[in-house]
């Protein structure tokens, strides 16, 4: 059935391509009639009959062509109609091929992702790496400020010291004192007592009259010397006032002579630095 409805289409697209009609001729016949002009009254029935029977011959050849005109119009439009029916559905989109299976994909890269036609790709991201971008929010990009320097001063300024051998000290023990005067709050201090002859002294202990929780002490021998070093803790303060460090220690048989010893201080106070460096006076008799 779809062969012979192929095969009328087919007749009917050559005959419309086909036809030809004279348009000249039938203008010409049209033409003469016209210039013809009436026929006179006196003219038998015969010749008003035959001029009748001719104009109805032009009007019917004129009227044939158009209705061919008009039925090859239609054929063709139908035809268009029919083959961009049959060309949809051609082009009318297969499903998506199924995912393979799991063992296919261990082996076969992963096909690409489909897109509409038309649907471009999406550009990439421009811009500066997540790690340098500037970070958003209410944070400020000013960077921080340098840390502030302390300014050296005068040790008058902050601080006095004094180092001493305690009275009581007897001839086998001693101790040895350092005494801080602060002239201003300090809010670093490094207090070292430094007892010569650390290979006949021994030591026995210490003490500061500030807390002693406000200190790191360490005890240890260096450089030939018995060494006791006192530092204030971050955050903690001196006060304004009198303050003692004091070193114990044994020695051999006999009067001792603290002539060799040293101490040595480092102190702060709110921007400002200092440095003291001092001896033992000899123990009274």
């Amino acid at each position: 059935m779809r062969d012979d409805d192929n095969e009328v289409r087919r007749r009917l697209r050559g005959a419309a391509q086909a036809h030809r009609p004279d348009r000249e001729r039938m203008r010409a016949r049209v033409e003469q009639g016209m210039a013809a002009g009436p026929r006179p009254e006196r003219q038998s029935k015969a010749s008003r009959g035959a001029g009748a029977s001719w104009l109805r011959v032009v009007t019917a050849t004129a009227a044939a062509a158009g209705v061919c005109a008009v039925g090859g119009y239609g054929v063709a439009s139908a035809l268009r109609a029919d083959e961009a029916g049959r060309s949809s559905v051609a082009t009318t989109a297969t499903p998506d091929t199924p995912p393979p299976a799991a063992s296919e994909r261990e082996h076969d890269p992963a096909p690409p992702t489909r897109r509409p036609s038309g649907t471009p790709a999406t550009p990439p991201a421009s811009g500066p790496p997540e790690s340098a971008r500037p970070p958003s929010g209410g944070a400020s990009s000013r960077p921080a400020d340098p840390p502030r320097t302390s300014t050296e001063v005068p040790t008058a300024e902050l601080l006095w010291a004094d180092g001493s051998v305690d009275p009581g000290s007897s001839e086998y023990w001693s101790q040895g004192e350092i005494t801080l005067k602060a002239r201003k709050p300090l809010t670093s201090l490094t207090v070292e007592l430094r007892v010569d002859g650390a290979a006949k002294v021994e030591d026995t202990g210490n003490w500061r009259s500030l807390p002693e929780e406000d200190f790191d002490v360490t005890v240890g021998e260096r450089e030939g010397f018995l060494v006791y070093r006192w530092t204030l803790k971050a955050g903690r303060t001196v006060p304004v006032g009198e303050h003692t460090f004091a070193g114990q220690y044994n020695h051999p048989d006999g009067k001792r002579d603290a002539h060799g010893d040293r101490y040595r201080i480092a102190a702060g106070a709110k921007g400002e630095r200092t440095q003291w460096k001092g001896d033992f006076a000899p123990q009274e008799d």
